[in-house]
């Protein structure tokens, strides 16, 4: 059988303050049709400049561990360059060096090969951007 690429786009609606949203689920809504028991590719793609995507462990604090991590390391003040916005929303334009916007994950026999305790995030520190989408395109 030839490969195929099939893609899909999730639109998000994120709130109005810092989040992980887990899309293990549609992720996996998403391969039941497009995978159809092949093995392939998922690549999972936000295209916004202050979003990321990550593969963690979610439900049991680590979600909430990921936010305070980004506080630390990206403050929410002034010493941004980039300024406009909510204060500190520099910082926002910063993360997806940390937190990359896209994440490749392996499918075998149609389903996403994830570690017992992983899920696929979106991570969005953006207060001022609350519409996200989410681009699953998958290979195989």
């Amino acid at each position: 059988m030839a490969d195929t690429f099939t893609t899909r786009v999730l639109h998000l609606t994120t709130g109005s303050k810092e989040t992980v949203t887990d899309l293990t689920s549609a992720c996996a809504d998403f391969l039941t049709e497009a995978a159809a028991g092949r093995d392939g590719l998922l690549n999972v793609f936000v295209p916004h400049a202050t979003a990321g995507i990550a593969v963690l462990e979610t439900g049991a604090g680590s979600d909430d561990d990921l936010l305070a991590a980004l506080h630390t390391l990206l403050p929410a003040d002034d010493r941004w360059r980039h300024r406009h916005g909510t204060p500190g929303h520099g910082r926002d334009h910063v993360l997806p060096a940390l937190v990359p916007p896209h994440a490749t994950l392996p499918v075998i026999a149609g389903h996403l090969e994830l570690g017992t305790w992983q899920s696929v995030c979106l991570v969005d520190t953006n207060v001022d951007n609350q519409d996200r989408t989410v681009r699953l395109s998958f290979l195989g």
